[in-house]
């Protein structure tokens, strides 16, 4: 392989790659804390890629800065279906599973309703805009600076939460659900406050994941179910209930994809994820960094 080619494929790789991450952090983190795989993930992402889309074209505000608007937004939704939709059934669930299969049907709706008031108000028509489409080299690769920023501010954001979860109080309360969450409420963890925030986290994150992808992926009402199933090839790639495992998966699918896509060609892109999903269900289920579900 030429170096040209084999050093596109690196910084392309670890940019997208960065994005993924990003992507998938929200989703295991639901999982992890709470066995609930959040099938309208995507949807929210859209919702995020509609407010870049819209601050930009009204009010030509900088993606950069809509992104915070899109966190505050998804946080404040998390919460608000959390507080209406699973409080009382997380209260009253008579077991794991039929919490599972509730939170299948709720976010299921959630994705169809999100969905399709998408399409009525903003019509299916694809959409995009361009800023920072200016390239800096790097590696001998032209980059756009909007690829190079967003992957930044991906790749921040996710170490900052994971750093967060590690090092702060609260952050090991979350990680003590994770782990166990009879023994987390035996010592005195509020898992109360640990799922509210697991809602809130995991909408904002997704949330800023729209308004970065927004900047180099065309928008669309019905573009999430894609990146829902990427965002959980990622969580099956780095461990279920990893954090760290997300970011390391994010890194390597992104790599994976970017190569197979530059000897194929783009259309083969979900193609090769899926491939990549049913290998590592296959031979190692339990991901790079994740352990067996309990």
């Amino acid at each position: 392989m030429e170096f040209e080619t084999a050093s596109r494929i690196v910084v392309m790789g670890v940019t997208i790659g960065c994005t993924y991450a990003l992507m998938a952090v929200g989703l295991n983190l639901l999982w992890g804390t709470m066995r609930m795989l959040n099938v309208a993930h995507g949807s929210i992402i859209m919702l995020g890629a509609y407010v870049a889309y819209w601050l930009f074209v009204i009010y030509q505000v900088s993606p950069f800065l809509s992104g915070g608007v899109a966190v505050l937004g998804g946080a404040a939704l998390g919460l608000l279906i959390y507080k209406l939709l699973f409080v009382d059934k997380l209260r009253t669930a008579k077991s794991l599973e039929s919490l599972e299969v509730y939170s299948y049907l709720i976010f299921f709706g959630s994705l169809i309703i999100m969905d399709n008031v998408a399409s009525l108000l903003w019509t299916s028509k694809i959409k995009g805009y361009s800023y920072l489409t200016q390239s800096i080299s790097v590696m001998g690769t032209p980059l756009p600076l909007n690829r190079l920023f967003a992957s930044v501010i991906a790749i921040g954001v996710a170490l900052g939460f994971y750093f967060f979860l590690r090092r702060t109080m609260f952050g090991k309360a979350v990680r003590a659900v994770i782990q166990d969450n009879t023994a987390a409420q035996l010592v005195g963890v509020n898992v109360n406050k640990v799922y509210a925030f697991c809602f809130a986290a995991a909408f904002a994150t997704a949330g800023l994941s729209g308004t970065l992808l927004s900047l180099f992926y065309p928008i669309q009402p019905f573009m999430g179910l894609p990146y829902t199933m990427t965002a959980f090839v990622v969580v099956i790639l780095g461990g279920l209930g990893n954090i760290l495992g997300s970011l390391i998966g994010g890194l390597i699918l992104g790599l994976i994809v970017t190569a197979g896509v530059s000897a194929l060609t783009p259309g083969y892109g979900f193609l090769i994820m899926y491939i990549i999903f049913i290998l590592v269900i296959l031979l190692a289920p339990s991901g790079i960094l994740g352990r067996r579900i309990r």
